[in-house]
């Protein structure tokens, strides 16, 4: 049976789906910040519209994705150059573009649909939390940039981060597909306590 490893640092990203307002600013904010080329299979995050029809009534709701960051990520077992990989200290996943032979293996293998092949850069590209970002004490730039404060970022190592508050005081929380085995660090909740 697969355990979640010890990290130095348990980033994860909980998100408030019923906070998200469908503004686009984190996929603007990301698009920006990571030079991703225009085109709408080429994203790091992004908002699903999802419809729902509740008693007879038509419901929109939003989902904002990216890459859940798996603690057993399929995408990093079937890279055949060890391009994509997982750092151990935080659990980010990454991909070195120059390892990286567009085989697209690992677009196929996440679960997520959270990977894209960067004609640019002759590799493939993903969500990294904004690795850069957090090196200089920053938040990724979709969280930064969220108006309605669905996007929250953390450390799962530490009870008093927001992240680890928002999991506590959730009376449900949830995770995309779970019955893939891949443990993701994206956590989804709904009618969230308050984040004070």
């Amino acid at each position: 049976m697969f355990e979640r490893p010890k990290k130095e640092k348990n980033y994860a990203m909980v998100i408030v789906q019923d906070r998200c307002v469908n503004c686009k600013a984190c996929e603007v904010a990301c698009k920006a910040m990571w030079e991703v080329p225009d085109g709408k299979l080429n994203y790091r995050t992004k908002v699903l519209d999802i419809e729902k029809i509740e008693n007879g009534i038509r419901k929109m709701t939003f989902m904002p994705i990216l890459c859940n960051q798996c603690d057993n990520p399929p995408c990093v077992w079937v890279c055949p150059t060890g391009a994509s990989y997982k750092r151990k200290s935080d659990g980010i996943v990454l991909v070195t573009p120059n390892m990286c032979i567009g085989c697209k293996a690992c677009m196929e293998a996440c679960p997520y649909d959270a990977r894209y092949y960067n004609e640019e850069l002759g590799a493939v590209d993903k969500c990294t939390f904004c690795l850069p970002r957090l090196e200089s004490g920053l938040e990724p730039a979709c969280v930064q940039t969220c108006v309605g404060g669905s996007r929250n970022f953390g450390d799962l190592n530490d009870p008093n981060s927001i992240v680890s508050k928002l999991l506590k005081e959730a009376t449900n929380y949830w995770v995309l597909k779970p019955e893939d085995g891949t443990f993701p660090n994206d956590f989804y909740i709904s009618n969230s306590a308050k984040t004070e």
